[in-house]
């Protein structure tokens, strides 16, 4: 029974890593680095504290809130510190494995990072949110201030509680998320399309074929096309 978990676990961490690559394909994205003044690749002289910095990592768009002397504040998901206390493990970077184990159990926490760290080896945008929002933005110290006191263990939610609410509250008082917004639009479109019905009842019945006949694998099969269904 434990190896049969471990299997459907490993496929739905893969089957939500190419959800989150196919998203990544400019269907999420707020930021372009081409011909953008404000990249900088690991330049972090040039940035000022309490400014909102954007990079393009290998499955999203990631913010965060800088905090001065090449620290940054950001939300990241994060399974590590719900199996180890060794904080040593938990400070290190973390991985694409972490994140992704980290949103399916909505484990997370807003934490500091250098900015090399923040960045993943990605250029880094800064404060791009401020032409797309349209928002006054708080003074700098004070949307470092913010960062800086949520610092800690919090829940996740990809809708309601990701990374970009956490630096568009800091920098302009009010939780936003526009990838999220374009994510509900894209299951909308989804839904909508009656196709998705038999694409998931085909992929229903391969997981049954891969991990066999049981409660963990007939409900899924069942009740995610009968719920598109009803939906559509």
């Amino acid at each position: 029974m434990l190896q049969q978990h471990r299997k459907m676990l490993d496929s739905l961490t893969f089957l939500f890593e190419k959800v989150f690559l196919f998203t990544n394909l400019n269907l999420f994205s707020t930021v372009s680095t081409d011909g953008d003044k404000n990249a900088n690749y690991f330049d972090w002289s040039s940035f000022t504290r309490g400014d909102l910095l954007e990079v393009p990592r290998t499955l999203f768009i990631h913010f965060g809130i800088y905090l001065g002397d090449n620290k940054v504040a950001h939300l990241m998901p994060d399974i590590l510190p719900a199996l180890t206390n060794d904080e040593r493990q938990i400070h290190n970077v973390v991985t694409n494995k972490r994140l992704l184990l980290g949103v399916l159990s909505k484990i997370a926490s807003i934490r500091i990072d250098t900015v090399e760290d923040f960045a993943y080896g990605s250029n880094i945008i800064v404060n791009h949110m401020d032409n797309i929002l349209q928002k006054q933005q708080l003074p700098n110290e004070e949307v470092a201030r913010r960062a800086e006191k949520l610092v800690g263990a919090t829940p996740y939610s990809l809708l309601w509680n990701n990374c970009e609410h956490f630096v568009t509250y800091c920098r302009y008082g009010q939780p936003v998320s526009l990838q999220t917004d374009k994510f509900c639009d894209v299951v909308k479109r989804i839904i909508r399309d009656q196709r998705s019905v038999m694409l998931t009842a085909i992929l229903g019945m391969i997981s049954i074929l891969y991990l066999g006949l049981a409660p963990s694998t007939m409900l899924p099969t069942i009740l995610i096309p009968f719920t598109l269904w009803m939906a559509s």
